[in-house]
């Protein structure tokens, strides 16, 4: 664990809560698709849980965040409730956009969660628009682009990079580098050692982070959301993590390094980080405990909420397709 600029106990605490009801969303979501529950197609984020954490304790109520289909811990970090989260994770009308978008396209802009897409790399222009927005609006918000390391080798990443660093836009590039885009590895897709080093063709800062590293992250996200808001233009991050699971929930993964895979899972970035909050006397096992007890009894009333509740009516079909006309 880092021990330079290490923040307070109220944002230690704060990121080992995100984190952690980040993991246990995903174990919940996990087990209810094994036992057959509920069917839905999932992207598991499990082990880029600190991320998110380290990045969401930074930003304000008001800033935003446009994640892809592996964001279910940057919604949860960020604010999302649990139980529109489950709503639309079961197409129920109680979720998020009401049961027609699924997993794959969460949003909810109460908490600044405005776009989980299903196209890669699309989260980045995006996000540009809303940060222009602030920028025309003279206001003090940040928006956040989460992307996967796959994204960085597509032309929205590129151009998005460009429009930002030119436009001097209050948005944080935050590629997850979980190492695998796909079903392809890290290296045999990307000409650079380090997608950090593509900022620099920008005109804008690079910082390459292990992304597992509560500090550090923290550091780093701290650095780039502080930029963005006084005016001083985009960054990228890189956050180095490794995917616990295959591409999509069923992948049985054979193309990932068995032994790669199973030292990071053993290197678990959150046990790690709750161990040194005991350890460094910043929390009790007990109280801990009681959390991520508590943690688990919310989202399992959330999925039984979910699973109880009604399905959206027929002419939900031809609401929200069109923008409604103003007079």
């Amino acid at each position: 664990m880092a021990n330079r600029d290490i923040p307070n106990q109220e944002i230690l605490l704060e990121m080992y809560k995100k984190s952690a009801l980040a993991k246990i969303n995903d174990e919940n979501a996990r087990r209810v698709i094994m036992n057959g529950s509920l069917p839905m197609i999932y992207y598991s984020p499990r082990g880029q849980e600190i991320i998110p954490a380290a990045i969401s304790v930074n930003l304000n109520d008001t800033d935003s965040i446009c994640t892809i289909y592996r964001g279910m811990h940057d919604m949860v970090c960020k604010g999302i409730p649990l139980e529109k989260l489950w709503g639309e994770y079961a197409g129920k009308s109680t979720g998020t956009c009401k049961g027609k978008g699924g997993p794959m396209h969460i949003t909810h802009p109460e908490t600044g969660c405005m776009l989980t897409t299903g196209i890669v790399g699309s989260s980045l222009p995006i996000a540009n628009g809303l940060a222009l927005s602030y920028q025309i609006k003279n206001e003090k918000k940040v928006c956040v682009a989460y992307f996967g390391d796959a994204a960085s080798n597509i032309g929205a990443f590129h151009e998005a990079l460009n429009m930002a660093s030119i436009w001097k836009l209050p948005v944080v590039f935050v590629c997850q580098n979980n190492r695998y885009g796909e079903h392809t590895k890290f290296e045999k897709a990307t000409s650079v050692a380090k997608i950090s080093d593509r900022a620099s063709a920008y005109g804008m800062p690079g910082i390459h982070v292990d992304g597992n590293d509560p500090i550090a992250m923290y550091n780093a996200a701290k650095t780039a959301i502080d930029r963005a808001r006084n005016g001083e233009g985009p960054t990228l991050i890189e956050a180095m993590t490794f995917r616990f699971y295959g591409h999509v929930f069923g992948d049985q993964d054979g193309y990932m390094d068995k032994e790669e895979k199973s030292k990071a899972m053993a290197d678990d970035p959150i046990p790690r980080f709750r161990a040194w909050l005991i350890e460094q006397a910043y929390a009790s096992e007990k109280s801990l405990t009681d959390l991520e007890e508590g943690f688990d009894k919310q989202v399992k009333e959330a999925i039984a909420s979910a699973l109880s509740a009604p399905w959206p009516e027929l002419d939900e079909l031809d609401i929200d397709v069109l923008a409604a006309a103003q007079h």
